[in-house]
């Protein structure tokens, strides 16, 4: 009787280990998952913070062009607001489009040496958005893969544990992303 009371409870410790391993195992992958989903906002924020200083410059050189401006700004502050899955954010994207297109318009602007520069950093923070997507990705894909492997979906649940979503383009974007881009010389 004594044995097997030691062997059940061996078992229990040995089941209760297992059970701490993989939770802990699914908080890291968790964690990795909110960090994507942090920088893809930080990315958002930079991007949101670069604007004002992008309509200011272009205000110098194409004052005139209000409307232009004004949709920009009405963009941004909308989608500072919004969630990440918004359309407000592809509502941006196509503002800035048009924004940047000005530089085309005007030679003096696209000269500009500060309007360069902001172009670049832009660029370059839609580079580093895009990188945070997949960094995501590839972190819910993990923890996803985590959650959903033996012996880990016998206990994910019960634990807490719930699916996480890939980030996806909205409705919005899709029927942007879906279209060849326009490319003149």
């Amino acid at each position: 009787m004594t044995v097997v009371l030691i062997a059940l409870g061996i078992a229990v410790l040995a089941l209760l280990l297992i059970v701490v391993g993989i939770y802990n195992r699914l908080v890291g992958l968790r964690q990795n998952v909110k960090q994507g989903v942090a920088d893809i906002d930080a990315q958002l924020r930079q991007r949101h913070d670069l604007i004002p200083n992008l309509v200011e410059t272009v205000k110098g050189y194409a004052s005139h062009e209000q409307d232009t401006l004004d949709a920009v700004i009405a963009a941004r502050n909308n989608a500072a607001q919004g969630s990440v899955q918004s359309g407000d954010e592809q509502q941006l994207r196509v503002a800035l489009d048009r924004l940047l297109a000005l530089g085309e318009a005007y030679p003096d602007l696209k000269a500009s040496a500060n309007f360069q520069e902001l172009q670049s950093e832009l660029a370059d923070t839609e580079d580093k958005l895009a990188a945070a997507r997949r960094a995501l990705n590839a972190a819910v894909s993990r923890y996803n893969t985590g959650r959903e492997s033996f012996p880990a979906v016998l206990f994910a649940g019960a634990l807490g544990f719930q699916e996480a979503d890939f980030h996806r383009l909205d409705n919005s974007e899709k029927g942007t992303v879906d279209q060849v881009p326009k490319i003149g010389f």
